[in-house]
């Protein structure tokens, strides 16, 4: 797409010279990739392509929105740097509705992400190796702050199941996720995790990872507590308590306080609200959000820096956080593990409509259950012609790693490949799955290994 652009003169180069850097070098990437070199890795007609390159460079504004499909792959960092490039290039990006955004997997992914679920920064993406920004926590925690945040390997949850399986870590604090089902290679995460000396699930349900805990601690659900969340577009929004969590359930905080005052440190909050008020004076971005205002207002989109703010519908208007934009030249590789005669299908992943991520919440109620009863694996006509396979047939998909049994579904896919949801703890598509980890950010290619399939 973006050969086509430039090559068609689509391209703001107004934009690319006051806003950018690296063009040279990322031009000496993409001049090679022509829409029929595309064509030829990828499957998709090269005419295809230029219309959606021009589609996208002629539109005003123009949005490039991406989910999981993109970035749980070996090469996931890399994909989004792609698609950077093509906001960069058209100057679609620091004006409203347009730019580049993940649709996330949950609602508060987001707000986890400022908060600090990205240990390689503290709250609000502040630095550990800024001297301010760690002293500013310890006085407000009373606390002395390591310098880094833990030895690399162990900073993501992909990395940790070696870690344990080589005697490294020996105790987890799971908080609703469900690893037994999500990761991939769950063989691998199930070993690891009834190899812990000690493993606590903070959890709604009895999940299949909740099922290897030492303790379960009972939290409350969105409805029974108070908070706010943050989503995509980095909109502050209020939850607010409707019921009182059943039985012995609290709220997420209250556990952690609970914990954490038995284990010497006075962790003191009477609400969310004072929680609220404390992540505020603590992170900038967040500083003119409160409880009120989120009150008057249907959110409100960080930067926010005081209360007179009204909020920043879209970044980077003038600059980039960095200065100017980095075009990055970003060259193919394929997955991990490709198709080979012993396992000749490509397959990816996914979720289906009536079931919610690992399916947790979702299962057990009877109208959805019944739409979806059991596991299966979409396959194209001519794919299952070649196997002698019928639509409904039970077959066997099995990897590398291990093999489910589910129901064949011939529908329109491209041949050689086929795709399946994870949801179905007793046909666990994750046993298949390749935990080959994107060696930046740490992601499991979920989204491609090799596999064979037969009939049961």
């Amino acid at each position: 797409m973006a050969h086509h652009i430039i090559t068609q003169g689509l391209h703001n180069q107004r934009f690319i010279e006051e806003r950018t850097e690296g063009f040279q070098d990322f031009w000496a990437v993409v001049e090679k990739c022509t829409p029929a070199h595309a064509e030829a890795i990828t499957g998709v007609p090269a005419e295809k392509i230029k219309e959606a390159a021009e589609l996208y460079a002629r539109a005003q504004p123009g949005l490039i929105i991406y989910c999981l499909g993109v970035t749980e792959h070996t090469t996931g960092v890399a994909s989004v740097q792609a698609i950077a490039n093509l906001a960069l290039i058209t100057g679609h990006v620091g004006k409203p509705s347009s730019g580049v955004n993940p649709l996330r997997g949950q609602n508060n992914v987001q707000g986890a992400c400022d908060m600090g679920a990205l240990p390689e920064f503290l709250p609000g993406y502040q630095r550990w190796d800024n001297p301010d920004h760690v002293s500013k926590f310890e006085e407000a925690w009373g606390v002395k702050l390591p310098k880094t945040p833990g030895y690399y390997p162990l900073i993501f949850c992909s990395r940790m199941w070696d870690d344990i399986l080589k005697g490294n870590l020996h105790g987890l604090y799971i908080m609703g996720e469900d690893v037994a089902m999500t990761e991939a290679n769950i063989s691998k995460v199930r070993t690891a995790l009834q190899s812990l000396d000690f493993l606590v699930v903070q959890e709604l349900f009895m999940t299949p990872t909740a099922e290897l805990a030492h303790v379960v601690l009972p939290a409350a659900g969105f409805a029974e507590i108070d908070g706010t969340y943050t989503e995509s577009e980095r909109r502050v929004q209020r939850l607010r308590k409707a019921v009182e969590p059943p039985g012995e359930c609290k709220p997420d905080w209250q556990i952690i306080c609970e914990i954490s005052r038995r284990m010497g440190y006075p962790m003191e909050y009477q609400n969310a609200g004072e929680i609220f008020d404390e992540l505020r004076r603590l992170i900038p971005t967040y500083g003119g959000i409160t409880f009120k205002r989120l009150d008057e207002n249907p959110g409100l989109q960080w930067p926010c820096p005081d209360e007179s703010h009204p909020g920043t519908p879209f970044l980077h208007s003038e600059k980039f956080t960095r200065g100017r934009g980095k075009l990055a030249g970003i060259e193919q590789e394929p997955p991990a593990e490709v198709p080979d005669e012993e396992y000749p299908f490509l397959l990816t992943t996914g979720r289906v409509l009536q079931h919610y991520n690992c399916a947790s919440m979702t299962m057990e109620v009877p109208g959805l259950e019944k739409l979806v009863p059991e596991n299966f694996v979409e396959l194209s006509p001519q794919d299952a012609a070649r196997l002698g396979l019928a639509d409904g047939d039970r077959v066997r998909v099995a990897s590398r790693r291990g093999e489910v049994l589910a129901r064949a579904r011939v529908r329109h896919i491209a041949q050689g490949t086929v795709w399946m949801p994870f949801h179905h703890k007793d046909s666990p598509t994750n046993l298949l799955t390749n935990d080959a980890l994107d060696p930046i950010c740490g992601t499991a290619e979920l989204k491609a290994c090799a596999v064979r399939i037969e009939l049961a």
